[in-house]
C-alpha cells in the first residue's frame, strides 16, 4: 500500500513539473511574439505621418538624407529601410529617405506680363533670369515682357535653367532739333510751343538794355540740340 501511493505522488509530481514547463515555454513564447512587429510601409508619407506610425510600433526613426523625386512632392518619403513588411523586434531602428521635390520644372508664360511679374515668377519656378534686351516697340508699353527664350511648352526643363527675356522701352519718342528762338517774341513762342505738346518749364524775365520787352534772350537746350516732348524747354526773357 504505500509504495503504489508513492508511485501516484510521483506520477503526480511529474505532471505537475511538466506542466509547470509547458506553462514557462508557452509565456516565454507569448513574451517573445508581443516583442515582434511589422514595419509598416512610410512611402509616400509625411514625414509626420512616418514619424507617427513607427511610434505607434515602438519603432525609432531616422532620417538618412534627401534626394531630388519626380514621383513624390518635396518632404515625403521616397525610401526606407528595412522595408515595409518587414518583421523587427520593438526599438528597431528605421531609416528613410526624404524628397526633395523634381529636379524639372515648367516654364511659364510670360509674354505681355511686366518684367517685375515674370521675375517673380521665375523665382518661384526655381528658374533664373537671364540675359536681359530691351527694344522700343508700340506693340507693347514699357517694362513689358516681348519675347521669352525658351518658350513655354508641354515638356518641362531643369530648374536654375536659365530664361533670357526682351523687354519693350515702349513706341519710340519722336525727336526734333532745337530751333534758334533768340529774339523772338516769348509769349507767342511759349504758346506755339504748348501747341505742338512741348513743355515749357522755367521762364525767367530779366532787364536787358537794348532790347524791348518780352523779346527771348536765352534759351535751353541750345540752338541745334536733339529734343523730344517730354523735355523741359527754359528761357530767359526781357522785361
Amino acid at each position: 500500500m504505500p509504495t503504489k501511493k508513492l508511485n501516484n505522488y510521483s506520477i503526480l509530481s511529474l505532471c505537475g513539473l511538466i506542466l509547470f514547463f509547458l506553462s514557462a515555454l508557452l509565456t516565454s513564447r507569448i513574451i517573445l511574439q508581443g516583442d515582434i512587429v511589422s514595419i509598416p510601409d512610410l512611402v509616400g508619407k509625411t514625414l509626420r505621418e512616418a514619424r507617427r506610425d513607427l511610434s505607434l510600433k515602438k519603432l525609432i526613426l531616422i532620417e538618412d538624407g534627401s534626394r531630388p523625386s519626380d514621383s513624390y512632392e518635396k518632404g515625403r518619403v521616397i525610401f526606407q529601410a528595412p522595408e515595409a513588411g518587414s518583421k523587427v523586434r520593438v526599438n528597431k531602428v528605421v531609416k528613410i529617405v526624404v524628397s526633395e521635390g523634381s529636379e524639372l520644372t515648367e516654364i511659364p508664360q510670360l509674354v505681355g506680363k511686366s518684367l517685375e511679374f515674370s521675375t517673380q515668377t521665375l523665382v518661384e519656378q526655381d528658374l533664373i533670369r537671364g540675359k536681359l534686351s530691351q527694344i522700343h516697340t508700340p506693340r507693347y508699353a514699357a517694362g513689358r515682357i516681348i519675347a521669352q527664350d525658351p518658350l513655354p511648352s508641354r515638356e518641362k526643363i531643369k530648374k536654375a535653367t536659365p530664361v533670357n527675356l526682351l523687354v519693350s522701352q515702349g513706341e519710340e519718342e519722336e525727336k526734333f532739333v532745337m530751333p534758334d528762338l533768340l529774339g523772338l517774341k516769348a509769349q507767342a513762342v511759349i504758346a506755339g510751343l504748348k501747341a505742338m505738346d512741348f513743355k515749357v518749364g522755367n521762364v525767367r524775365y530779366a532787364y536787358y538794355p537794348g532790347y524791348e520787352a518780352g523779346v527771348i534772350i536765352k534759351q535751353f537746350p541750345l540752338q541745334g540740340y536733339r529734343i523730344q516732348r517730354r523735355n523741359l524747354i527754359n528761357l530767359e526773357v526781357s522785361k
